[in-house]
């Protein structure tokens, strides 16, 4: 199998905890459902900053990760059908970038 990274974008905080508990409900129930998938599960990530030739951009760019996970699946089909029942989805709130992890 294949391991792959889940790159999420967009999201956002919960404003009252029982917001807070339903996504964390949502969480839980998709990642019940992913099983032995989890390599790793990640976890929200802080403001990215991004650095290119042209500099150091501290926004994260365009379109700033907000949070990750890798699993493993037998190929991009089963990763993005994986993907595809993440809460950000799901609720309009984000998106995920499936991306293979290439083995060095």
């Amino acid at each position: 199998m294949a391991k792959f990274l889940l790159a999420y974008h967009g999201g956002g905080m919960p404003e009252t905890p029982e917001e807070g508990a339903k996504a964390m409900a949502a969480w839980e129930a998709w990642y019940g459902k992913l099983g032995t998938a989890i390599v790793d599960g990640g976890a929200p990530v802080g403001q990215s900053h991004t650095i290119s030739a042209e500099g150091h951009v501290e926004n994260g760019g365009a379109n700033p990760i907000s949070g990750y996970t890798i699993i493993e699946a037998d190929g991009y089909e089963a990763a993005c059908a994986h993907a595809a029942g993440n809460p950000m989805v799901v609720d309009g709130s984000g998106s995920v970038e499936v991306a293979q992890i290439i083995d060095m």
